[in-house]
């Protein structure tokens, strides 16, 4: 399966009133494994950037003056998440600013029409409800070093949620390489990157099966959770 981890910075917080994307980045997985390949641009928004804003995030309309505008790179882009399952952390947002983006292009059907999405705040506050669950927080809680993030960067951030993910999600450690987002203005870096954390070609993990007897065990504690429990055991 392939999945690309996707994160944006932007002018401001809501796109109904102007506010633009400012940069853009992706890092693709394939089958859990990161592929090398990413998407990664700075974006021309035409307007200013809000103080709160670019207090996040560091990026400033100087910075940006001789970027391209998002139509510029709209169909790169749209070929570089085409088919694939994003993970976005707390998707609405992001969403909610690229699909502005594209109606503006043109292009009015929105991501989620050609693309999966798994909202990793979602299945945080499943997974760990009544905490906090920040990409900050979850870094910390699953070990994954953030160390050298000192503000917002959208390349650098995906590849953070993209450690956080695998380790949420399949217990995996650190598999991405620790890429630096430059300040490089050449346009969209589709490119081989550092080798991954660990060798890609490890024997696969050892699958260790239950018994009947945990099986049979497991199936009874699940019928007194269905019994007690008001509308029943959801592992039914």
């Amino acid at each position: 399966m392939r999945q690309i981890v996707l994160d944006t910075e932007t002018t401001g917080l809501e796109p109904e009133q102007g506010h633009r994307v400012i940069e853009i980045g992706c890092v693709e997985l394939f089958n859990r494994r990161p592929t090398g390949r990413h998407f990664h641009q700075y974006l021309q928004p035409d307007r200013e950037i809000d103080e709160g804003a670019a207090a996040v995030h560091g990026i400033t309309a100087e910075f940006l003056a001789d970027k391209p505008r998002f139509a510029d790179v709209a169909d790169e882009f749209l070929a570089f998440v085409s088919g694939a399952e994003l993970v976005i952390h707390n998707a609405p947002f992001d969403l909610g600013f690229l699909n502005a983006e594209l109606r503006r292009y043109g292009h009015n059907e929105p991501l989620s029409a050609i693309c999966g999405v798994v909202d990793s705040l979602v299945l945080a506050r499943q997974m760990h409800p009544g905490q906090r669950n920040s990409l900050d927080a979850l870094c910390k809680r699953y070990g994954v070093n953030n160390e050298h993030r000192e503000l917002h960067g959208a390349l650098l951030d995906a590849q953070i949620l993209a450690d956080v993910y695998l380790v949420m999600t399949g217990g995996q450690t650190s598999l991405l390489a620790d890429l630096q987002a430059d300040n490089d203005p050449s346009p969209t870096v589709q490119t081989e990157v550092s080798p991954v954390h660990l060798d890609p070609n490890r024997p696969p993990l050892r699958v260790i099966s239950a018994s009947s007897d945990e099986i049979a065990r497991h199936a009874s504690i699940i019928d007194l959770i269905s019994g007690a429990a008001e509308k029943g055991a959801l592992w039914h």
